[in-house]
Order: structure tokens, then C-alpha cells, then sequence
């Protein structure tokens, strides 16, 4: 069976966001303050998450992605994994992390089904890392990613989102890490997600930019194909990697007309596009599967042509389309 929304775009692509927890504190996910945080008793458990995935996978859901906050902090993780792995129609399992705890769970993820992993990596420089996390170390993240390698993550990607004045000057050091490392280093557009955020468009840099260093620096990008999974990524070699370059470009040149993905936070409600605030919960239906399955539907059939991020074309302004933090909605 296939998914569509009124759009015509296959929808088989379901992020589930398991806790807003986490262990950091990055500048562009929550404030000084952190997030009032759900209450053990409100997020969605494990059984219901995976009814969520039966349901979804019947309807052509094959892809999950695991979120958060952190994923990882959320007690007994693994069992979720290898419930959400056993699911008929499920193809392909990953995970979206920070890595700082990888190094603990990285066998044991794999064993249970993990597929491979995305962690968040926005610089190569310990005080840089703390300023940007706010308390985390960079040596447990890279840790975590030599233990994705090691057992097989694979293949391991690397988020850094580029932000004006934090980390633009270290450009050329990630486009080499790729060429050092099996790594997929995927740059993103620095997007406001949520209220908290108002620096935005002092830190905002088109991806262009990288383009340019790499250029600069003697290491042009070459178009290849995806290495693996059904991102947004446009994907390039550069002479020697042996890994690549990833631009997401959700800002300057966004990809709405491809997009692929449902979203369910950790409270339990189904979302059809990350910056709208459009979303359904999923509790009066979990004991019903078709029901569960009509309410998959309807969250689709409302899914919005396009979202509105930097809708001005400047990004000078932005539009409110969702006040939840990313901790709070699910990267």
C-alpha cells in the first residue's frame, strides 16, 4: 500500500520522537532555561509507539527514525528497537543522536536492529562544543561515533548545522574529517524552531558558503548518490573522501515538493510537517487499528504544500508556525 497527501508526494518515512529530554543543552534547540519538560506519565510508551508503527507500517511505512531530545536517555531504549525492528514492512531502523552516550549503547543497538545512525555534530573544537551544548564534551561524542563505526552503524552521518560567526570558519575541517573518516558529514540550514530562538538570522548562512570554501579550498564537491536512507540531503564526493559531503537546504532552496515524512512527538500526536502547528493525538485511537489508521490518513490529507520558514525569501523574519522547541517536536 502507498501513502499520499493531496500533494501526490509517498509518504513512507515515520520520525518518532521517544522522550524531550536530554542531556545537552544546544543554543538552537532550547533556551537558557531548558524546556518544562512532559512528565514521565504523559509520553507515549512503548507499546503504544509501536502500535503507532503496526499500524503505519500496513499503510506503506517502511523507514522509522528514532528522536528526542535525546533518544538515548530514555531508560530500557533498546527493548523499543528491537520491538520496532521484528515489525513486518519495516526496512530500514536509525537513529538521531548526540553520541555523547554511543559508546555505552552503540553493540547493543545494533543487536537488537539498529540500522545505522545521524549525530549531531556542530564543531571539531572541545571549548567551542561546550559553548554550543552548554555543558557537553566533545570527546564523548567523537567516542560515540569511533563506536558507531566499530559495530557497524552504518553509514554513520554527522548534522552540523552552520551558523554564522559559531562555526563557519571550520568549514574546511569537517570536508576533511570526510576525507580521513568513513563519515557522511551533512550540513543543514540553521532553521527557528520555536520561541526561544532570537539570534536566528544574525547566525543564519546559506549553504552556498560551504560550497564556496570547499571550492577555496581546493576540494570541490562532485554530485553522488545518497549513501544510504531517504534524507532530504543533496549528496557530493570530494577528491580523496572517503566519505562525503551532505548540504540540507531547508531554508534557501527548501524540499517540500519531495518531502516524505510523518512525525509523532513524544506525548503521542501525529505531525505532518515539522514547522506547522498542525497535530493530532494519537490516544482515543490506539486501541483501534483502523481507527489509528484513519487518523494517519487525516493528519496527511491536511499536510500543508510547503512550510514558511524565512517565507520573505531574506530570512529577516519568520513566520509562527510553530512555537515546540526541537527537543519538543523531534529532529
Amino acid at each position: 500500500m502507498t501513502l499520499k497527501d493531496k500533494q501526490g508526494r509517498k509518504h513512507d518515512y515515520l520520525r518518532i520522537s521517544v522522550t524531550d529530554r536530554c542531556n545537552l543543552r544546544c543554543v538552537y534547540c532550547m533556551g537558557d532555561d531548558g524546556i518544562e519538560q512532559t512528565s514521565h506519565e504523559a509520553i507515549l510508551s512503548y507499546e503504544d509507539i509501536l502500535k503507532v508503527v503496526t499500524a503505519g507500517a500496513e499503510l506503506g511505512i517502511s523507514k522509522i527514525r528514532i528522536t528526542g531530545g535525546e533518544p538515548l536517555v530514555r531508560k530500557d531504549l533498546v527493548q523499543l528497537i528491537e520491538m520496532i525492528a521484528a515489525v513486518p514492512g519495516v526496512t530500514d531502523l536509525a537513529m538521531t543522536t548526540n553520541g555523547t552516550l554511543l559508546s555505552r549503547y552503540a553493540e547493543a543497538l545494533k543487536r537488537a536492529g539498529l540500522n545505522r545512525v545521524n549525530i549531531s555534530l556542530d564543531t571539531l573544537q572541545a571549548d567551542k562544543y561546550q559553548i554550543i551544548t552548554r555543558c557537553g564534551k566533545l570527546e564523548d561524542a567523537m567516542k560515540g561515533i569511533e563506536y558507531a563505526l566499530q559495530y557497524g552503524l552504518e553509514p554513520v552521518k554527522l548534522n552540523t548545522v552552520l551558523m554564522k560567526g559559531i562555526n563557519d570558519d571550520e568549514v574546511v575541517d569537517f570536508l576533511q574529517l570526510a576525507r580521513e573518516k568513513p563519515l557522511h558529514i551533512r550540513f543543514i540550514e540553521y532553521m527557528q524552531i520555536g520561541d526561544h530562538d532570537r539570534g536566528y538570522s544574525s547566525h543564519y548562512l546559506p549553504l552556498s558558503f560551504v560550497e564556496k570554501a570547499a571550492e577555496k579550498a581546493g576540494l570541490p564537491l562532485t554530485p553522488v548518490p545518497l549513501p544510504g536512507g531517504a534524507g532530504p540531503a543533496e549528496s557530493y564526493s570530494i577528491p580523496g573522501g572517503k566519505g562525503t559531503i551532505g548540504l540540507i537546504h531547508p531554508i534557501s532552496k527548501h524540499f517540500c515538493d519531495s518531502c516524505n515524512r510523518l512525525r509523532l512527538t513524544a506525548e503521542g500526536s501525529l505531525k505532518a510537517c515539522l514547522y506547522w502547528q498542525d497535530e493530532k493525538p494519537v490516544h482515543t485511537v490506539l486501541h483501534d487499528k483502523a481507527a489509528l489508521q484513519d487518523l494517519i490518513k487525516e493528519v496527511l490529507g491536511g499536510k500543508p504544500v510547503e512550510h514558511q520558514m524565512a517565507a520573505d525569501g531574506n530570512c529577516s523574519t519568520i513566520n509562527p508556525g510553530t512555537m515546540r522547541s526541537m527537543s519538543k517536536t523531534g529532529g
